[in-house]
């Protein structure tokens, strides 16, 4: 296949562009103009949504993972619409990029993330769920809703609802090791709320099944099937350091400390079920989470 990838810098797009080229594939990386680019790579301009390269008509498939951090500083107005400016224009530009092509792609795999359910305290969720409430939400809503031009064009859209992206180089995981390593790691709040992750490992595999499984088709939860209260995590990855849990972070320090952000990422339940994947054939290499905090750590070791 030959694969485009917007976000090719980033945690997913850096690991996934070596699977890809190891499976056989041609990767071509839509980069914005101001990055370093190799004789293939194609200039990417989110204002203006277009690019440049005289291979761009014969994509067998497009993978769009660009997107402003959403965990990289306090969620101020201006960083909240910088947010949605960057996920919502961005795909909608792609995607009328790609309907102008002379070639269109077979598929085109968007990110989002399970954002999209908001809080559900203990309820469990798959992808026939309703929307939740919330800026994530909202901003998850409109981000799938962006590809709809693509899917009506005859495209085959994957919306990967991404959970917690666990790796050791990047990431959610990488920001608590430091203070877990120092014996002062604990549970958040009341370490009641439950947690989606996935590792890097499977993010990549999981993407790759987006690409080459027709089964798939719109909203996929891209998680394990191993959702844990934020207690148990706390606990798994102190078992994995060989370290005691003992300093908890209470609600009002997690909102002194982390603003509205701390609500919607940290104190929010969202107990989710690949039941898409599992359906489709996809086995998880990592499906609990003390398996997978083990191999994670071991590998940065």
């Amino acid at each position: 296949m030959k694969i485009a990838i917007t976000g090719s810098s980033g945690l997913v797009g850096s690991n996934l562009i070596p699977l890809l080229k190891a499976n056989g594939d041609d990767v071509i990386r839509i980069k914005r103009a101001n990055l370093e680019k190799g004789e293939t790579d194609i200039d990417w301009s989110l204002e203006k949504g277009s690019w440049e390269n005289t291979n761009e008509n014969d994509f067998t498939g497009i993978v769009h993972l660009a997107g402003e951090n959403i965990a990289s500083g306090r969620w101020t107005k201006e960083r909240k619409e910088r947010i949605r400016i960057s996920r919502v224009n961005g795909t909608k530009r792609l995607c009328n990029k790609i309907l102008n092509l002379t070639t269109k792609p077979k598929v085109l795999v968007c990110a989002s993330a399970i954002g999209f359910y908001g809080d559900r305290g203990d309820e469990t969720v798959n992808e026939e769920s309703t929307k939740g409430y919330g800026f994530l939400s909202d901003v998850c809503k409109e981000w799938e809703e962006a590809t709809k031009q693509a899917s009506d064009a005859g495209i085959r859209v994957v919306n990967l609802r991404f959970g917690m992206i666990l790796s050791n180089k990047g990431g959610a995981l990488t920001k608590m090791l430091f203070p877990f390593k120092l014996g002062m790691g604990g549970k958040v709040g009341n370490g009641m709320q439950y947690m989606s992750w996935i590792t890097i490992d499977d993010v990549i595999n999981v993407i790759n099944h987006a690409l080459t499984s027709n089964s798939l088709v719109g909203a996929v939860n891209a998680v394990s099937p191993d959702a844990v209260p934020n207690h148990i995590f706390t606990k798994a990855l102190g078992s994995a350091l060989g370290r005691p849990t003992l300093f908890p972070m209470p609600a009002f320090a997690a909102r002194l400390a982390f603003g509205e952000m701390a609500d919607e990422l940290l104190l929010s339940s969202i107990r989710v079920k690949p039941d898409k994947l599992v359906k489709a054939g996809y086995q998880f290499k990592y499906p609990d989470i003390k398996g997978a905090l083990n191999h994670l750590l071991q590998k940065e070791g």
